[in-house]
């Protein structure tokens, strides 16, 4: 194999002379000549129109500047090669007019300038071919690789069209037949491959584009072997066949691996492609790939920028001059520019930077120095900044520039950089939040700073510089001083006094809470994430001690004078807006030290008097204002207070929104503010009540209609009801509690209930009282209507309903309760159903006493009560049933349930209650008898047998008694036509064993009913006298067997009954049938029922009934 000096040693001379023409071309695009981008001092900004009107003096060096500079760029546009970008514009004429345009040209001097570039040379035309690498090469030696190198030209004067039948047959002829060998050029051999890699370029000059074709052919260096030497290197039969294929050709002859033709106008500017190589026959058409770059370039450019100054200057220049007018443009149109270059300045752009030859590395300097000058100038977003920054870092090689554009670079690293932080210096101002993107925009700043200061190039170039958080915290420092001098000279008075001055002085510190709110809420989050930097801490601590001098100073100079409200105003105002401000310090872990804010109450403690004064004057001239223009009408269905009542509510909020606001850090004295606020809050209330009552009086005397009184005295009634409510509150509003807390090690045990509490309690008990007395009022004027109904209802004819009777009252009830319940609050009205209820039983029981022997007025009453507590119950609107079922009730209900009540049904609760009575007895004091009852449904019968009777009272002389037992049916009513039967009589006996039996015939119905008994009565006969009674015993007949079931008894069981006594002159039952002087029935059963009592009054012992 060759070796690659013998590789070298084999190329014929002029190929050796092109490899090295090629070489030192190559060197020469990687560094450029030292040229200063100084030598034409560029501009910070886009040429204006007045310059571009004085385009005919050629002694201003802007104007000639300009000049150069448009003649450039036409030239750029008249010689423009390849094919268009999708993206650009393809007519010339638009871009003649574009650059017309963005350079503020004249139409006259435009048509001058576009001939003389006509007429000047025209560029030599390149092609900067780089053979990049090759892949899947066909492999020609023996050892199944090949040692591929290029042959590559540009025909010339040949012009076949695409697709047409010479084109496939151009295509198969190779660079040495086709192309002098002077203008062949060829790559280096790369042994032993099948995917070489070559990165070498070539400058190809041609001269028509439409004529021209680019040609590369792809051998494999073939070198005089000895066989042995080829046998070594065989792996297969396959490297055997090239052995002897090699045989039969000339020794040292190269092996064709295809070609590459490929059409100049064809091509755009820049190009970068994988093309198959062509076969010269169909025996291996697939034969790899080769990657190519192309570029169509320009040699000797006639403008005088081109010849005079270097390239990558007059490509910076241009880009300022368009980029400059692009914002511009926007700016015109009221928009912001976005940093995307409109397609006409890119085409012009591209094409020139093409032309020029100028590296993507020089492109994006040239970019980065542009757009920070010009950002430096114009508005227009940083972050069209980041990618030349990219770009730079990305590429940077150090010694890659030279001294004078490593000097311009660095220049322009501290120019973007003090700018910057002249920017972020000012950014209250230059960044408004009035201004929706202006945190996006100060954001981006700061992100293209950091990305500048991160660059190799920057810390290369600025090694001396100090860290960029550093400096951004100083500038931040010093800014906000600046800020703040700014505002107070905004906030100086035109007229100086104290009050004036404190009037500023609250307008500059409302300005510093604002701007810390801000540096909280927003800039905080945006140099925290970006640098790192507590911009919040910062200017707090700058801003609080600025603030606190001043604070200071003013109050000192207050202290010397009496305060006025005025001043006194200013002071608190002034306090409520530092307390804000010191509210807003960072916790102690991010600060440092003490603040000079700390204890900054101290200041304003000479004017607490005056402050609390001034709240209580406040609030007693509003509430003497809003009762005085009160009218006493409710606010509405739902609201039932009036206006007084609103503003009395407001009042009291602005005194605890004052105290909230006060808030004195020292305990002991917020006690004592706070004990100010209460009695002034309680004494206020007092007021408002004596003032809305003297507005009512006022008002009512003017009103001759009753019912307007009426109604006014509802609304004071329900304005009271809420100053009551609101009263409640102030514990909740003043905090009482955290007070409590705060004021624990400071004050006795008690100190704060025995204070706040009590007035609070006497406030409330005041304005409880004045409720009452108004409550009270309105149901004075309902009760004497409803004691008339009541007396009313008493008096009707006996041939009306009770139903009938209560309508008129209740329809009076009914029109008087709606109307309180629509003008009073709910809690007053309760009030004044209690006071109704409560005289409405009241009267109630008057009339039931007074109506005891009238069954009928008393069953009136009975419907009327019944009613009555279903209108004040109100289907659960009205009084609970707790507050309905009192003593009272209970007791008349009773009552009146008894006196509507027939005889008849008087005496059955009687037994009733004889029978419940007996049911409870379990003592034998007066002793008790036995009996067995039974009822035979099938005859009608009830059997009785009474067996005997036991420790019986001796109620003769002789210390004995004859006892005998009398049975009636009772109530004698039910069962009139069985007379009493009575048992043998037994002498001095007080166990006298009886065992008699008695049949009544009795149908079972009434014996069913409530109250039918056997009546057992034990009585003592005496011969010369009346008997004397030894007890009664009560049996009720629905227990008795066979009463309630259709089968006959069996086994009766016997009943054992303990004696009683009747009660004597208590029993209100007997008490009502005596008032009925009429009824014949009833005088005759009390007389019986009180002979008993009588009787058993007579003898001892008592018993304890």
């Amino acid at each position: 194999m060759a070796t690659p000096l013998s590789h070298l040693q084999r190329r014929p001379p002029l190929v050796r002379q092109a490899i090295k023409i090629r070489r030192r071309r190559v060197r020469d695009l990687q560094d450029p000549p030292a040229h200063s981008a100084q030598e034409i001092e560029p501009p910070s900004h886009h040429l204006s129109p007045e310059e571009g009107a004085a385009g005919d003096s050629r002694g201003d060096p802007a104007v000639s500047q300009r000049a150069l500079l448009y003649e450039e760029a036409l030239y750029t546009v008249l010689h423009r090669l390849g094919q268009p970008e999708p993206s650009h514009v393809r007519e010339a004429s638009e871009l003649l007019s574009y650059l017309q345009e963005a350079f503020h040209m004249p139409p006259d001097e435009h048509q001058q300038m576009l001939q003389r570039v006509q007429k000047l040379e025209k560029p030599i035309f390149c092609l900067k071919a780089t053979v990049k690498q090759a892949k899947g090469i066909l492999g020609k030696d023996v050892s199944g690789f090949s040692d591929p190198y290029c042959l590559l030209g540009i025909e010339q004067g040949v012009s076949v069209q695409a697709g047409s039948p010479g084109s496939r047959r151009r295509q198969k002829a190779v660079v040495r037949h086709t192309i002098p060998e002077e203008q062949t050029h060829r790559t280096q051999v790369v042994e032993q491959t099948l995917n070489p890699v070559w990165e070498e370029t070539f400058i190809l000059e041609f001269e028509d584009i439409s004529s021209s074709s680019f040609h590369l052919d792809m051998w494999d260096m073939d070198t005089v072997e000895s066989v042995r030497q080829k046998l070594g290197e065989l792996t297969d039969l396959h490297g055997l066949r090239r052995i002897f294929k090699e045989a039969r050709k000339d020794k040292g002859q190269d092996d064709f691996l295809g070609n590459v033709v490929v059409r100049l106008q064809d091509l755009r500017c820049r190009e970068d492609h994988w093309y198959p190589l062509e076969p010269c026959t169909e025996t291996y058409p697939d034969r790899g790939r080769c990657h190519l770059q192309f570029q169509l370039i320009h040699k000797r450019r006639a403008p005088a920028a081109s010849r005079s100054q270097p390239s990558y200057a007059v490509h910076l220049l241009l880009l300022q001059q368009l980029v400059s007018h692009e914002v511009t443009q926007h700016q015109a149109g009221s928009t912001s520019w976005d940093g995307s270059l409109s397609p006409h300045a890119a085409t012009i752009l591209f094409l020139h930077a093409t032309q020029k030859d100028l590296s993507d590395f020089h492109q994006s300097m040239a970019q980065w120095l542009a757009y920070s000058r010009l950002y430096q100038s114009l508005e227009f977003p940083s972050s069209c900044l980041l990618h030349p920054i990219t770009s730079i870092e990305y590429q940077w090689i150090q010694g890659r520039l030279k001294g004078e554009q490593l000097e311009e670079l660095a220049a322009s690293f501290s120019s973007l950089l003090a700018y910057g932080l002249s920017l972020i210096r000012k950014f209250r101002s230059v960044f408004p939040l009035s201004v929706a993107d202006s945190p996006a925009r100060l954001q981006s700043l700061l992100r293209v700073l950091v990305q500048m200061c991160k660059m190799k190039a920057f810390g290369e170039l600025r090694p001396d510089s100090a860290p960029l958080p550093r400096l951004v915290a100083q500038t931040l420092k010093t800014g906000t001083a600046e800020w703040f001098h700014l505002k107070q000279q905004h906030h100086q008075p035109m007229v100086q006094g104290l009050l004036e001055a404190g009037k500023a002085l609250l307008g500059l510190v409302q300005d510093v809470v604002g701007d810390l709110l801000q540096c909280r809420h927003t800039w905080n989050k945006i140099f925290q994430n970006t640098l790192k930097v507590d911009l919040f801490s910062m200017a707090f601590a700058e801003l609080q001690w600025l603030v606190a001098k001043r604070v200071q100073d003013h109050t000192a100079a207050v202290a010397g004078s009496p305060v006025s409200p005025e001043m006194g105003e200013s002071l608190f105002q002034l306090y409520v807006s530092l307390k804000e401000l010191y509210q807003l310090r960072p916790d102690p872990t991010d600060r440092d030290g003490v603040l000079a804010l700390d204890g900054f109450h101290r200041w304003f403690q000479p004017a607490i008097p005056s402050w609390l004064q001034k709240t209580y004057s406040v609030a007693l001239a509003r509430v003497q204002r809003a009762v005085q223009m009160d009218e006493l009408v409710p606010l509405g269905e739902l609201t039932k207070h009036s206006t007084s009542a609103v503003d009395l509510s407001t009042c009291f909020a602005q005194i605890s929104r004052t105290a909230r606001q006060l808030d004195w850090p020292d305990p002991e004295e917020a006690f004592m503010i706070t004990v100010k606020f209460v009695e002034d809050t309680c004494r206020l209330a007092l007021v408002y009540c004596s003032l809305i009552k003297a507005r009512a009086r006022e008002l009512s005397a003017s009103q001759k209609d009753q019912g307007q009184a009426a109604n006014m005295l509802c609304v004071v009634v329900n304005d009271m009801e809420q100053l009551r409510l609101v009263i409640g509150k102030l514990p909740a509003q003043l905090a009482w509690e955290a007070l409590e807390q705060r004021v624990g090690a400071v004050l006795e045990q008690g100190q704060l209930q025995n204070t706040l509490h009590a007035q609070l309690q006497g406030a409330l008990a005041g304005l409880s009282h004045e409720i009452r007395t108004g409550v009270r009022t309105l149901a004075r004027q309902l009760e004497v209507g409803i004691a008339t109904h009541i007396q009313k209802l008493v008096g009707v004819k006996e041939s009306v309903l009770p139903e009938d009777a209560i309508l008129p009252l209740m329809k009076f009830l009914e029109v008087k309760l709606c109307y309180m319940n629509t003008n009073l609050v709910q809690e007053n009205f309760s009030s004044l159903l209690t006071l109704l209820w409560t005289h409405t039983l009241t009267v109630l029981i008057e009339a039931a006493a007074s109506q005891r022997s009238c069954p009928l007025a008393s069953s009136r009453l009975k419907v009327a009560l019944q009613n009555l507590e279903i209108c004040f119950y109100a289907e659960g609107c009205g009084l609970p049933p707790a507050a309905l079922h009192t003593d009272d009730f209970q007791a008349l209900q009773r009552d009146l349930e008894l006196q509507a009540a027939s005889s008849r049904e008087l005496i059955r609760k009687y037994f009733c209650s004889r029978i419940q009575r007996q049911a409870e007895t379990t003592t034998e004091e007066l002793g008790a008898v036995t009996v067995k009852a039974s009822y035979r449904a099938s005859e009608q019968k009830l059997r009785v047998e009474l067996l005997s009777a036991s420790s019986l009272l001796p109620l003769d002389s002789n210390g004995s008694s004859d006892p005998f037992v009398q049975l009636t049916l009772e109530p004698r009513h039910e069962f009139p036509e069985l007379a009493p039967r009575e048992t043998q009589k037994h002498k001095k006996d007080l166990h006298p064993l009886f065992d008699e039996t008695f049949e009544f015939l009795v149908p079972a119905e009434p014996c069913l009913k409530d109250g039918a008994c056997l009546l057992l009565t034990v009585l003592d006969h005496d011969t010369l006298g009346a008997d004397d009674l030894e007890g009664e015993a009560f049996l009720p007949l629905r227990s008795v067997p066979g009463l309630t079931g259709t089968e006959e008894p069996g086994e009766v069981p016997q009943t054992r009954l303990p004696l009683t006594y009747p009660a004597l002159n208590r029993d209100p039952i007997l008490q009502l049938l005596e008032s009925r002087k009429g009824d014949r029935e009833a005088q005759v059963f009390v007389r019986l029922r009180r002979q008993r009592a009588r009787q058993a009054s007579q003898h001892a012992p008592r018993p304890g009934q």
